[in-house]
């Protein structure tokens, strides 16, 4: 009886550790609004070869440029391709090497 209930506590235990460790890893990700120019990374910008839909947010004296994330990308660059647009963006923010990306789920044109 000892050796089954030792087990059981091992078990519950173990669930436990497992339960809390899932809720630790489901970490939401914080959405920030961006707000500045929405334009073209290589018609307005000559920044890019290609395409691609940025907001340039400038703080101070400088200046910092958010790749949209494919989808708003698609979705908002009709836009604004020929003309920058004043504006703000809502997503996720991330890095990768030396850009800043947003990961967008709202777009408002002033």
């Amino acid at each position: 009886m000892r050796k089954i209930a030792a087990c059981l506590m091992v078990i519950v235990g173990g669930l436990l550790v497992m339960g809390s460790g899932i809720e630790a890893g489901e970490k939401k990700e914080k959405e920030v609004t961006l707000k500045g120019s929405i334009t073209c990374g290589k018609c307005d910008l000559k920044v890019e070869k290609k395409c691609a839909t940025v907001i340039v947010v400038k703080k101070g004296d400088k200046e910092t440029v958010y790749y949209f994330d494919p989808a708003g990308d698609k979705k908002y660059h009709k836009n604004i391709c020929t003309a920058a647009k004043d504006g703000s963006v809502t997503g996720v923010v991330s890095k990768k090497d030396d850009k800043h990306f947003i990961k967008v789920s709202k777009v408002k044109f002033d």
